[in-house]
């Protein structure tokens, strides 16, 4: 039995290259395109005929293997013919075409009844024998020798066609008159290329359901405003983006036509509903034009088996050790419409049933109940606004080739017409680099959160998303989170603070567990055992390290119990030049106070700006003042905070000063009540612009720890003895009116420049 193959593949290369290629198209086999036949019923005159263009007057048992190149082809695909004949060749090698066949095309003499029914008794079982049930390979039938008779045989072949539903099409043609030659190559690349198979089933004479779910998401995408319409903008947009060319309003009345003449459920509003637009692809397929469905299937990123390829999901994208990985800004804008679009009550919030119909484009649900407990929800418990966009952000952050798949999922790059998702991420610069340049552009800060069970980790987490003691109570074990994350503001600068709780087992922190740009030591202030994990951890993993390490005593609220170290919390972090404990509770009626979240994030900002000892409260850099420990107190009026003017203006008006003022004032007062001291009128408006002078240069440089207990205790330069002596405010006074006079000159003379 003589056969010809024919093999497709995508690109102009070598035969083993093109099998990789078509491996992609068809699942995860490659297999060639074959042609089986009868003796004389005209095969290898179809494949000469086809090359010459002309009818051979000789004809050997088997035509050499051919080539044809995809510029000559409609489908702009080469393909490879293999010419098969039984006299020549054996049963097995006949099966070795078969199993890397794309498609198999059976050719009978149309004038040739015994040839017909061999197809259906003997050849389509031998080669569905050799393949599987799921990944049958197409077949054509070619019926030759068309010019001997005057009737056509598809009476006779509509039925076997209806019998198996692996048959793509029938072809009558003939060799000698090179009547539909090209056609029925023309249709066996279209087996290829775009089977219809997958896409819809004879018997039932309707679209399988994976088609049907796959072009629903596609509609849904499609459906911008998700009013569950496509309107005139919309099928535009998505004619555009299939085949790059928008549809003239007449072309969408006709559209809209055929649609309400089939069904009265297609057209609502003037636009096209969900049904109206699978019936349209119904209609494509019945009539043969289901190229055009699988234009837009694999536009958005289906492959022939109709699931969404890997390379679709997960486009290359290269991050270099060090860097961290953030959404830009288009990909915030375009979750933002994501966002607007399912928020149907305009309420800022996603209700359960609005985020189940935003992941409808997903093949499954991509957020459990922990996300609830990771970010910021209302008192109903739903998602807000910017807990929808920091629970993305935590997702880039951790994860971003699940990011990539997200966005995939919700067709970003179709959307935005973009490359790839990859074009959403924006990889940071190396950690190393930002140190030397003292200055970052990250926006994302990690924030490991260490100490021993029951130390309050879990509580100074849900505190950080606003949640009182009362309202961690109602969180079910099964749904608690390691994560949490929300926006903090640093200058006036919106950044994101990633807090992650270590499981206590410092024997065996990961590198993952370590890396971060600040760590959190938390104990239990009412455990005398509690702080005893905090200092193992800080000598074993950060004694030694850059990264800055902040010490939180939890439940605040409990009694104070004496800690069973050989130091104490305060002494500890003297020894190790840390900041003192800081204070943290989130017993409270109202949400917790995030003042410490705003510290920890600054840290993590400007590891290179704050070089604290104790015996120096704080260096400033410039051109960014990091006056790190006063920053919970000073009332910023300018976004800026790097020139002179701005620096000089908000510390002068801040609560900081103010207090500092008040106390000083105070003291002065009374140690003057206590001599015997009486001031005139006008001795005491000098005296009060003296003391302001005071506070002014007493913040600016010493920042004394008195009044913030954030800076450590240092060496005060003013003693109780200096404050019992009397000359000593003279002295001062004078120093500090000098002082004063200098930098109010200064400040004006600046901000007559600015």
């Amino acid at each position: 039995m003589p056969v010809c193959c024919v093999q497709n593949n995508r690109k102009n290369s070598s035969f083993c290259h093109l099998n990789v290629l078509l491996t992609n198209a068809k699942a995860s086999s490659f297999r060639p395109l074959s042609l089986v036949v009868f003796d004389a019923v005209g095969k290898t005159s179809l494949i000469m005929s086809l090359v010459s263009e002309e009818f051979p007057d000789e004809v050997p048992l088997r035509a050499e293997e051919i080539t044809i190149p995809a510029d000559v082809t409609p489908e702009r695909v080469p393909t490879h013919i293999v010419d098969y004949s039984e006299a020549e060749q054996s049963d097995e090698q006949l099966y070795q075409e078969i199993s890397k066949a794309n498609v198999i095309c059976i050719v009978y003499s149309v004038n040739n009844k015994k040839s017909i029914e061999k197809v259906t008794s003997h050849w389509i079982p031998l080669i569905n024998e050799r393949t599987d049930k799921d990944s049958r390979l197409p077949l054509i039938l070619v019926g030759n020798k068309s010019d001997l008779v005057e009737h056509s045989s598809m009476e006779t072949i509509l039925p076997i066609m209806n019998q198996f539903s692996e048959i793509e099409t029938c072809v009558e043609c003939s060799a000698k008159n090179l009547k539909n030659i090209s056609e029925l190559f023309y249709y066996a690349q279209k087996a290829v290329l775009h089977p219809t198979g997958p896409l819809y089933s004879p018997e039932e004479k309707e679209m399988k359901p994976p088609c049907i779910r796959a072009l629903t998401r596609i509609f849904k995408l499609s459906d911008l405003d998700n009013d569950g319409i496509l309107n005139d903008n919309e099928l535009n947009f998505f004619q555009r983006t299939c085949f790059n060319i928008p549809l003239a309003p007449q072309a969408l009345e006709d559209v809209k036509n055929v649609v309400r003449k089939n069904m009265s459920d297609g057209v609502k509003d003037n636009g096209l509903t969900l049904k109206g637009f699978l019936f349209l692809h119904t209609l494509f397929i019945q009539r043969g034009r289901h190229e055009t469905t699988w234009t837009v299937l694999r536009r958005f990123g289906h492959d022939d088996d109709l699931e969404l390829t890997q390379e679709y999901l997960f486009p290359l994208l290269k991050i270099p050790p060090d860097c961290t990985t953030e959404l830009n800004h288009n990909a915030y804008l375009f979750l933002q419409s994501v966002f607007d679009k399912h928020d149907k009550d305009r309420d800022c919030a996603l209700s359960p049933d609005e985020l189940k119909d935003l992941f409808k484009v997903f093949p499954y649900m991509p957020w459990g109940p922990d996300v609830n407990n990771t970010v910021c929800t209302n008192e109903q418990g739903w998602i807000t606004y910017q807990g929808y966009l920091s629970q993305w952000t935590l997702t880039t952050y951790l994860d971003v080739q699940r990011c990539l798949e997200y966005l995939g999922y919700l067709g970003y790059s179709i959307i935005q017409e973009q490359e790839s998702q990859a074009a959403a991420i924006t990889i940071t610069r190396n950690k190393r680099i930002d140190l030397q340049k003292k200055q970052t552009q990250r926006s994302v800060f990690r924030c490991n959160v260490l100490g021993a069970r029951g130390s309050g980790k879990s509580g100074f987490l849900q505190a950080f998303l606003g949640r009182n003691l009362a309202r961690q109570k109602r969180i079910r074990e099964d749904h608690k989170s390691y994560y949490a994350i929300s926006t903090t503001y640093v200058y006036g600068q919106e950044k994101y603070l990633l807090l992650h709780e270590v499981l206590p087992d410092f024997e065996f922190l990961s590198e993952a567990d370590l890396a971060c740009d600040v760590v959190c030591l938390v104990y239990d202030i009412s455990n005398p055992r509690s702080f005893e994990y905090c200092a193992k951890v800080y000598k074993k993993h950060f004694l030694d390290s850059k990264t800055p390490c902040v010490i939180i005593a939890a439940k605040s609220d409990l009694h104070e119990a004496r800690q069973y170290y050989s130091l104490s919390p305060l002494d500890f972090c003297r020894k190790h030049k840390l900041h003192p404990p800081q204070m943290f509770t989130c017993n409270t009626d109202e949400a917790p106070s995030k003042d410490i979240y705003t510290k920890l994030t600054t840290m993590a900002m400007y590891p290179f700006g704050i070089q604290l000892s104790w015996n120096c409260h704080m260096i400033l850099t410039l051109p960014v003042c990091v006056c790190f420990c006063s920053h919970a107190k000073l009332r910023c009026m300018c976004s800026c905070n790097r020139c002179t003017s701005c620096i000089c203006h908000n510390l002068l008006n801040s609560e900081l000063v103010r207090s500092v003022k008040a106390k000083l004032y105070s003291a002065v007062l009374n140690r003057s009540l206590n001599v015997g001291t009486f001031l005139l009128a006008d001795e005491e408006s000098s005296l009060t612009h003296q003391v302001h002078a005071v506070s002014f240069v007493e913040d600016s440089v010493y920042m004394e720890s008195s009044v913030d207990p954030f800076v450590p205790v240092c060496n005060r330069h003013m003693t109780q003895a200096d404050l019992k002596n009397s000359t000593f405010w003279l002295r001062a006074s004078v120093g500090a009116t000098v002082f004063a006079v200098l930098g109010f000159a200064m400040y004006k003379a600046l901000l007559k420049q600015r």
